[in-house]
């Protein structure tokens, strides 16, 4: 392979790393050479994408299907209120590329499935993971063992951080502990809410994306001994830290004795959620849902967001926050039309699968696109 070299410009640049006895020119380029996907670009892919394009790695994917949204705004310091609207992957791709233009930003518009994770993840060197929901963990996971990638983890909620370094194979070729080691099954669905439902402090992600981005760059480097077979715990409420090891598992499907995973899976089932796919409930679109509340027939209106969302804008919807549902089912009417609606769809999909297993409800309506689409709908009006 080629040695990477660099322009005066560039050494200029990096010149306070260059400086560094233990990092130096041989450091900067490996950091160079080296290829990292990022999956996800919300609270921590904000700061990790930036840290990492500013370091001078090389090459950095960006994969998320979302776009910008004013709420984001709060903790995703990568995006300006001039992003609001557009992909993620491509207001990231600008900004990084404004930051750094000696690098390759590759983006990937997409959600990452069990479909495309192999191609997609193949590519790279390492996978920083920066999402935020349990199937995805387990399927960037998965990808990054059954290909020999090293997992470079984090995540947050409200007040609480963690960072690991998994499936890292050390000089000796020996392969420390993956996500699960730590975490064998899931937690049942809702126990542990995502950060749009249960909140995060704006800053945790800044603290944690920060370290998740020295782990990356300390693997790429070689500088000092990676999180690998240690979770490093951070409680921003208190101002306490700590770390707990982490072992390799002999029961671990994927590499342990008798491994039994030998392909990605169906990781929203792995996780004990329905596919909460639109097709999968009964639906209204904002049009319809228009005819019927100028019509005589009589229905119940149910917002299934949080409470702050409520109280910043509602339809007069009767409010039963998701994680409620359940506790609050017997003011859901069963003899007439229920339309159940949130921000953008989620959730109130969620709830309508809940309640139809649960409780046998076969009058549920979910509304398509939820108050964000309602509201787009009437002011074109």
């Amino acid at each position: 392979m080629a040695q990477e070299t660099f322009s005066k410009e560039e050494l200029s640049r990096y010149s306070r790393h260059l400086i560094i006895p233990e990092f130096n020119i041989e450091g900067q380029r490996k950091l160079k050479a080296a290829k990292v996907l990022v999956v996800g670009t919300g609270g921590l892919g904000a700061p990790l994408l930036q840290y990492l394009a500013a370091a001078g790695v090389g090459t950095i994917g960006v994969l998320d299907f979302d776009v910008v949204e004013d709420s984001n705004l709060q903790r995703q310091v990568l995006f300006s209120t001039d992003d609001i609207g557009k992909p993620k992957v491509l207001a990231a791709k600008e900004r990084l590329e404004g930051l750094n233009p000696y690098i390759k930003i590759v983006t990937h518009n997409v959600l990452l499935s069990s479909q495309n994770a192999l191609d997609i993840v193949k590519d790279y060197d390492l996978v920083a993971d920066g999402t935020d929901n349990f199937p995805t963990r387990y399927l960037v996971n998965d990808a990054c063992v059954l290909l020999g990638k090293t997992n470079v983890y984090a995540s947050i909620y409200r007040f609480d951080g963690q960072v690991s370094v998994f499936n890292y194979t050390n000089k000796e070729g020996v392969v420390g502990p993956n996500y699960r080691d730590l975490f064998p099954s899931p937690p049942p669905p809702g126990l542990v809410p995502s950060c749009a439902e249960g909140g995060v402090l704006g800053v945790l992600p800044g603290i944690v994306g920060s370290l998740q981005a020295n782990e990356v760059i300390k693997v790429i480097t070689g500088v000092g001994e990676p999180l690998v077979g240690r979770l490093f715990l951070f409680d921003a409420m208190n101002f306490e830290t700590r770390t707990v090891k982490v072992h390799r598992d002999d029961e671990n499907p994927l590499n342990g004795k008798n491994p039994s995973i030998t392909e990605l899976i169906d990781y929203q089932e792995f996780c004990g959620f329905s596919s909460n796919k639109e097709e999968d409930v009964k639906s209204l679109s904002v049009a319809e849902f228009l005819e019927l509340q100028n019509s005589d027939e009589p229905f119940q209106l149910i917002d299934v967001r949080e409470d702050f969302e409520y109280d910043i804008s509602n339809i007069e919807g009767l409010h039963i926050p998701l994680a409620d549902v359940e506790d609050e089912v017997d003011q859901i009417v069963s003899d007439k039309k229920v339309v159940v609606h949130c921000k953008a769809g989620g959730r109130s999909i969620k709830a309508i699968q809940l309640l139809e297993k649960e409780f046998g409800f076969s009058n549920l309506y979910n509304l398509s696109g939820g108050i964000d689409a309602y509201f787009e709908e009437v002011d074109a009006n």
